[in-house]
């Protein structure tokens, strides 16, 4: 059975992890090949590249976007890069050969900047398209890095593997993603060897300019519709969970089993995701079952993840929100009764490249929940110029997912669930499909709601 599965980077980082629970677990020989592994870098590695996706502290790149010195702050990574291989060391990777093979690439890459800096300090390009080569050259190391050092390891240890660097660091090939792909895994007989492609692949749309850090599922599903395997396979260092263990405790939650994309989908829309929403579009389509399993649990089937799948019982599947967004109320008296109010309203939004992910009307008043990284003030400036009264609010949603929950009396207890635990709540909403009970919440409240709708209702 010929499976594609990826790696995340916390779990690449536990190399020896996956090499006993993934790689061999349960396999030899023959068996342990049929697979095409893509790998993330090394946990922080892209954060010490770019810039800390948590927290926004900044890497190489913002020494590239302030016009500053960039090539020691580069070459200090490399010196990490081969800080981490000596980890590595005791389980077969040869550290001479690595450290040579991530040397070569820093300098290459260096090379390359140096470049387009200077094309960059010239004037005559835009700006915006050379930053963006420049933060796609940088994103392409860490991968690079982790799937030579897992072919090197598997190698050293008698294994048949083979390294797909879809980088394309060597070649000027103008090729769109898929085709770098379809090209990369044209030739590889997969009964007799172990692929490792890199989660980075170079295209001419530019994989982060349209994904940004969610790259690496974005490769995974494109290879899996390239090569059409029986499962897609995301390991992760966590199981897919009916809720956060660390709010609600291990033993108050237990791993989803079964579920669709369209939970998934809903998943995505409020941060936890199984998969980056555009990555699990092409399985979806090509009807390609997605399996997310935990790690360090390998006897363990995980969450199977299908295009149709219903629950033959009315259920709650997962239970889980977020504590990082706003609420924007926009009361006008002229709203009722006019048609396009909301068209207007949009647009506004729309300009500014601001998405929600919650909406609320009434007669006279609009409530809309977005990211509260997405507040800008040039939203809140523009809002208020068109309407008589603009509230902003600090807010958390929690949700009720599942692909069955059309149960009467569910809407009921779970706002009494919220009422007992002295939860006011804010709004609530849920479409025609009910597959998404939400509910707005303080942002004070948030664990407390995870808490009382998991006892209630989990």
């Amino acid at each position: 059975m010929l499976t594609v599965e990826k790696i995340g980077g916390t779990s690449m980082t536990a190399f020896a992890d996956v090499l006993d629970n993934i790689i061999f677990h349960g396999r030899e020989g023959a068996k342990l090949y049929n697979r095409i592994f893509v790998v993330s870098a090394y946990a922080n590695v892209t954060n010490w590249l770019l810039e800390n996706k948590k927290t926004g502290a900044p890497g190489v790149y913002h020494h590239i976007t302030q016009g500053q010195e960039f090539s020691q702050p580069l070459q200090d990574v490399a010196a990490r890069l081969k800080e981490l291989n000596k980890n590595y060391e005791p389980l077969g990777l040869d550290l001479t050969v690595a450290d040579a093979f991530i040397q070569q690439r820093i300098d290459q890459a260096q090379t390359y900047l140096e470049s387009l800096v200077n094309v960059l300090a010239s004037g005559y390009v835009n700006s915006v398209n050379i930053l963006q080569a420049a933060r796609e050259i940088l994103a392409s190391i860490g991968e690079a890095h982790s799937a030579f050092n897992s072919v090197n390891i598997l190698q050293n240890r008698g294994v048949h593997a083979t390294l797909v660097d879809l980088s394309g660091f060597d070649d000027a090939q103008p090729l769109t993603i898929d085709e770098r792909i379809r090209q990369a895994f044209t030739d590889i007989d997969f009964p007799r060897t172990i692929s490792i492609a890199t989660g980075y692949t170079k295209g001419i749309e530019g994989i982060m300019r349209e994904f940004d850090r969610g790259y690496s599922e974005v490769t995974f599903s494109k290879i899996a519709v390239a090569v059409r395997p029986q499962e897609a396979i995301i390991h992760k260092e966590y199981h897919l969970s009916s809720a956060d263990p660390n709010l609600v405790g291990v033993d108050q939650c237990h791993p989803i089993g079964f579920t669709n994309y369209d939970v998934a989908d809903q998943l995505a829309d409020v941060g936890m995701e199984a998969i980056h929403p555009k990555a699990s579009k092409p399985l979806e389509i090509n009807a390609i079952d997605l399996r997310i399993k935990n790690t360090f649990e390998p006897e363990h089937p995980g969450t199977l993840i299908t295009r149709d799948y219903i629950s033959p019982t009315k259920r709650i599947e997962v239970i889980t929100g977020t504590e990082k967004v706003t609420i924007i109320d926009i009361h006008d008296p002229l709203m009722v009764g006019a048609a396009g109010f909301d068209l207007h309203l949009m647009q506004v939004f729309f300009d500014l490249g601001v998405s929600y992910i919650f909406k609320a009307t009434s007669a006279n008043s609009i409530s809309l929940l977005i990211w509260e990284k997405d507040l800008k003030p040039q939203l809140v400036a523009a809002l208020e110029a068109k309407y008589e009264n603009v509230t902003v609010q600090p807010a958390a949603l929690v949700c009720l997912i599942g692909s069955n929950i059309d149960e009467p009396g569910l809407l009921a207890r779970a706002a009494g669930a919220l009422a007992d635990a002295g939860i006011n709540i804010r709004s609530a909403g849920f479409a025609l499909r009910k597959v998404n009970i939400q509910f707005i919440v303080g942002r004070e409240d948030y664990k407390t709601a995870i808490i009382a709708l998991n006892q209630a209702l989990g």
